[in-house]
């Protein structure tokens, strides 16, 4: 396999990278991922997305021979599309999941969702139960809805646009979505319910083909017309893989870090899951349950530092550490309502005298993840991927915190995209060089941890 193109698609920004033979990035563009404030209710603009895509893709070929493209997206998505037509396809546009329209139906939704023994799936605020969102469409839109041929969720909406063939994929049927059942590893009651099983395509593992790009993208790109497109996967997911695709079964745990914190635990299957925190099962680009625990990590630090009146990029030192710890200053949860261990509580911050936003943010980011781990009984290796591998102090809190596990650090800033990568060739190695995160000489650490929990379980 030579060059391939991935497309990724995360809730902030958007990212087309080019990996090599070695899975070496060696091209990236990216633009903010934009939610466009209008009827018929919030929306992702895809059209603005495509003709970026299209257009970064033809300087990509005048560069490089390109062998394979695969999109990897975040959850909580899926387009509603009228496979016959030439256009977006789109009967309805892509609802943001942030919006909260689809709670105005809590109520009668109640009445069909599956429980969380069948799903493992969160009941979760706004449209972040893709099954909800659905509903709510369906209830509002019932007319445009019935246009519907399919229901493709987000990675297989674009993989639709560049192929013209229609498929679905269980890393994103099974992400908080009430319409998958993990032990099962078939669709939930609510799909059967709604009668929707002939709007889900054929299932296909992730690591497959889907088709070739249709002659329209390769005139308008050129990519040869023989260029193969992947199924596609949820974007936490393919962080996961290449540790999944190394293991030998050892149990082991994978922090993706971004806007979301996802917490994933291997030979986690037995774990205990707690519905009110958070916690869930996720299914792997194999179809195997994982349980997981997350919260907005992104979206929470930077609500800490504009609340301390400082920049989230702002350097820090462990100075700033030890006086927060001196002092007793502490972030309680949530900043962002709608995710984590204490979702629907107000967070707050009991000072602001002389304390460093961006240190006490990566204090309570670190935090966080060491609750998560506890709640998921987490063992073995810790392997850290993502944004935060840019805050070494952050990482090597959390490596404080662990002192009977060690924590790892990718090697590089791509995780996702590695791994979105590695489905066009399913033999390439996924190795890579892994940093030992060595912890902090830090006093009070551990009894400052305690205070802070003692806080947090008084909400």
């Amino acid at each position: 396999m030579g060059y391939v193109v991935v497309l990724d698609i995360g809730k902030t920004n958007i990212k087309v990278h080019v990996l090599d033979e070695r899975m070496q990035s060696v091209f990236e563009q990216a633009k903010s991922n934009t939610v466009v404030n209008a009827n018929p209710y919030p929306h992702f603009d895809v059209d603005a997305i495509w003709e970026w895509f299209l257009d970064v893709l033809k300087g990509v070929t005048d560069k490089f021979s390109i062998d394979a493209i695969s999109v990897t997206t975040h959850g909580a998505t899926a387009a509603l599309v009228d496979r016959t037509r030439s256009d977006n396809g789109l009967v309805l546009p892509v609802l943001d999941y942030e919006f909260s329209g689809p709670d105005s139906v809590n109520d009668d939704y109640a009445q069909v969702r599956p429980p969380f023994t069948e799903t493992s799936s969160p009941a979760l605020p706004a449209g972040m139960n893709l099954g909800r969102q659905l509903y709510w469409q369906q209830n509002q839109f019932s007319e445009a809805f019935a246009k519907a041929t399919d229901i493709l969720l987000y990675p297989q909406y674009w993989v639709w646009r560049l192929t013209g063939v229609c498929c679905s994929e269980v890393t994103s049927l099974g992400c908080h979505t009430d319409l998958w059942q993990p032990a099962q590893k078939g669709f939930s009651s609510l799909v059967k319910r709604m009668g929707w099983q002939s709007l889900f395509a054929e299932l296909k593992p992730a690591d497959t083909m889907a088709g070739v790009v249709t002659p329209e993208v390769s005139e308008a790109t050129g990519l040869p017309a023989s260029c193969p497109v992947t199924v596609g996967i949820h974007d936490s997911n393919a962080s996961y893989l290449r540790y999944v695709k190394a293991s030998k079964g050892e149990p082991f745990s994978v922090i993706s870090t971004g806007t979301w914190a996802i917490t994933m635990a291997n030979g986690g299957e037995g774990a205990v899951l707690d519905e009110s925190r958070d916690m869930l099962m996720n299914v792997d680009f194999r179809g195997t349950p994982v349980a997981c625990a997350r919260f907005m990590a992104g979206r929470e630090y930077e609500s800490i530092c504009k609340q301390m009146g400082a920049s989230p990029s702002e350097p820090y030192a462990l100075q700033d550490l030890e006086r927060i710890i001196e002092t007793g200053a502490y972030a309680v949860p949530a900043f962002c309502e709608n995710s984590g261990p204490f979702a629907g509580q107000s967070g707050s911050i009991n000072t602001d005298q002389g304390i460093h936003g961006a240190a006490l943010a990566s204090l309570y980011c670190a935090l966080m993840l060491d609750l998560e781990l506890d709640l998921l009984k987490a063992e073995g290796d810790i392997f850290l991927e993502g944004a935060f591998l840019k805050n070494t102090l952050l990482c090597q809190l959390l490596a404080t915190l662990r002192p009977e596990q060690r924590l790892f650090l990718s090697g590089d800033s791509t995780g996702t995209v590695k791994g979105a990568a590695a489905l066009a060739d399913p033999d390439v190695s996924v190795a890579e060089e892994r940093v030992r995160c060595e912890p902090l000489s830090l006093s009070g650490l551990v009894s400052y941890r305690e205070r802070w929990r003692e806080r947090c379980q008084s909400l």
